[in-house]
């Protein structure tokens, strides 16, 4: 939009197309309600249960699968809304948009190694390879 703003019943126009990351935040927000309750009933159904308990639910495909999604799709959102608040409060396009990039590598950081380790822990394997921790 060149030149003076424009409105629309008395509202600003907004310069910037939000529509399509507004519905992709709210389509992960309703994936995350009821993962979300899963993860909850699911930490509530292994509190006292050993090491082994834990791995016996990890070896289940279905629960390490949806732990693996709920994973995916709660650092997509992260990324969705933290772009937003960005967008809101940094000022500068420059910052803002080096701090967006900064953000999407750190959550697709977090989201791969969260997937890994529960990967390995479904397959059995300790989380950590040989040699790392105590």
């Amino acid at each position: 939009m060149s030149g003076a703003a424009k409105f629309k019943n008395n509202v600003k126009v907004s310069e910037r197309h939000g529509a399509g990351e507004w519905l992709i935040e709210r389509v992960l927000l309703v994936a995350l309600i009821p993962l979300g309750l899963w993860v909850a009933s699911t930490g509530f159904t292994l509190a006292g249960a050993g090491y082994d308990g834990v791995m016996a639910w990890f070896a289940s495909p279905l629960n390490a699968g949806l732990l693996a999604l709920t994973v995916v799709v709660f650092f997509a959102y992260v990324s969705v809304a933290w772009k937003v608040i960005l967008e809101d409060y940094v000022p500068s396009v420059g910052t803002r948009g080096l701090l967006v990039v900064l953000l999407n590598v750190v959550f697709l950081v977090l989201a791969a190694a969260s997937v890994f380790f529960i990967v390995r822990l479904a397959l059995g394997s300790a989380p950590l390879p040989a040699g790392f921790g105590a």
